[in-house]
């Protein structure tokens, strides 16, 4: 079957486009997986630390006799998420491309290389920050006559979720920047909803946040709300109204001349 143009695909051609980017997204995170199964045990020691660092000086605890080798395998493949991350980040942007201006399209590499960084560094942050943090607040109301013991599957389930939502909330910057390029949002659009942002932020910060105390929460909101700033400044910086491609076109002509 012959490809039609992106702007005249058809329903079932969107479809069948989408089911091959899904093929090759799954690659991708089969082979973070592959990459990543061969140092199952230092992962183990990293993405436990954060107990550690709260003063957890005691074994975990496992109850089903598969679980150590299930949760062997649902370790390597979160941390392969972050190793495939540019390349699901590429299909993404491969996806909604065709419906962009070829000069908006330029703008992949900041779109996939801001995402992956910013995912990242919310992942870390809750890692090294938030995490530790939010243990030794819980581990506080333990008295002298309880003893903790963790299973490890509650601990994992608890901390994964966790950190993929953090990385979810640090692309506040990347979206804001998508939205200023393609001319949707501005700096004065952004700076007269701040406090709907500021409320926001700290709607989000106690949904996402396992304990419910104030500190730990606007650990959270602080750093969001500082995101949605820096989305601020970037669409002052990098924003532009949104003009047909003809036009683009003529005034890059202009310029050349």
């Amino acid at each position: 079957m012959t490809r039609t143009h992106p702007d005249k695909m058809t329903f079932l051609e969107h479809l069948e486009e989408l089911r091959q980017r899904l093929v090759r997204t799954a690659l991708y995170l089969a082979g973070g997986f592959a990459a990543c199964w061969g140092f199952h045990e230092w992962i183990f020691h990293f993405l436990t630390q954060p107990l550690r660092r709260a003063g957890f000086e005691d074994q975990f605890i496992y109850t089903s006799p598969a679980e150590a080798f299930m949760l062997y395998m649902k370790m390597s493949f979160f941390v392969g998420i972050f190793v495939a991350l540019p390349l699901v980040m590429w299909e993404v942007w491969a996806f909604i491309s065709p419906g962009l201006y070829r000069h908006e399209k330029l703008w992949a590499i900041p779109f996939i290389g801001m995402g992956s960084a910013f995912f990242t560094a919310g992942a870390l942050f809750g890692h090294f920050v938030l995490f530790p943090m939010t243990f030794r607040f819980l581990w506080g109301f333990a008295g002298p006559d309880m003893r903790f013991l963790p299973r490890i599957g509650e601990y994992w389930s608890f901390y994964s979720w966790f950190l993929l939502g953090l990385g979810a909330v640090f692309q506040i910057p990347v979206v804001i920047f998508v939205l200023a390029r393609i001319g949707l949002v501005s700096a004065r659009m952004l700076l007269k909803g701040w406090k709907w942002a500021v409320l926001g932020s700290f709607v989000v910060s106690a949904i996402v946040t396992p304990s419910a105390d104030v500190v730990t929460q606007t650990t959270l909101a602080g750093p969001m709300i500082g995101l949605y700033l820096l989305g601020v400044l970037i669409a002052g910086v990098f924003g532009r109204k949104r003009r047909p491609e003809s036009e683009s076109e003529s005034v890059s002509a202009e310029a050349r001349s």
